[in-house]
């Protein structure tokens, strides 16, 4: 019964999850227990279990003896989240160096191929599964499931600014920069340049939030 309960609570928080990334859900929006219970066709407790697991994910809160709110999207939040992954990310791809095969190096830049050529939807599970074939040889897997959640939270943000900033075509140099540097097996320049891959992109959907934020309708900062 208690893994039964354990397996819904997880499908659970990954549908939840999908949707407050992709924006379906909004910051701000309450998560009441019964209403999900009925939506999911399930008791309270793998509910309640899901909003723990999607609260440990920086995704909601959840106040004592209230509803769960969907985290609001924040510029220090993004900010955050990028300059964490910039120290993740590097580390991760240190270590991986050594171990990682011209094949997986060889699937990442098949990914990369694939980046180039799919709708813009497709861009953040692309560039996460991107990532993720270059540092999986790292051996660390607690750091692994720490960068999981730093990016499912930045996609957050990324889904909402793709469309209107200028990110691919940099992002796909530095890809390709990044490429070379693993196949020369070079750690100090590839970590340079993915660290500068992430502080890049941090800063432009910075400067797209802030746009955003300012817009004439807008009553405070929050997308």
């Amino acid at each position: 019964m208690e893994r039964q309960r354990g397996a819904q609570a997880g499908e659970i928080a990954a549908r939840l999850r999908d949707e407050i990334v992709s924006g379906a859900i909004e910051g701000g929006a309450r998560l009441g227990q019964d209403a999900l219970a009925a939506r999911f066709s399930v008791s309270r407790m793998p509910v309640r279990e899901a909003l723990r697991l999607l609260e440990a994910q920086g995704l909601v809160d959840v106040p004592p003896n209230r509803s769960a709110i969907v985290a609001r999207l924040s510029r220090d939040d993004l900010v955050d989240i990028f300059d964490m992954r910039a120290c993740a990310e590097p580390l991760a791809l240190g270590l991986a160096l050594p171990h990682l095969t011209n094949a997986q190096i060889d699937r990442a830049a098949e990914i990369q191929r694939e980046i180039e050529n799919a709708p813009l939807d497709r861009f953040g599970d692309l560039n996460a599964e991107f990532h993720r074939t270059l540092h999986a040889p790292c051996g660390r897997p607690r750091l692994l499931a720490h960068i999981e959640s730093l990016n499912a939270l930045a996609d957050r943000y990324l889904r909402l600014a793709i469309g209107t900033m200028d990110h691919q075509g940099p992002s796909d140099d530095e890809h390709h920069a990044l490429l070379e540097a693993c196949r020369a097996r070079d750690e100090a320049s590839a970590r340079a340049v993915l660290t500068a891959h992430i502080m890049r992109a941090r800063d432009a959907l910075a400067a797209a939030f802030d746009e955003r934020a300012h817009e004439p309708d807008r009553e405070d900062a929050s997308l």
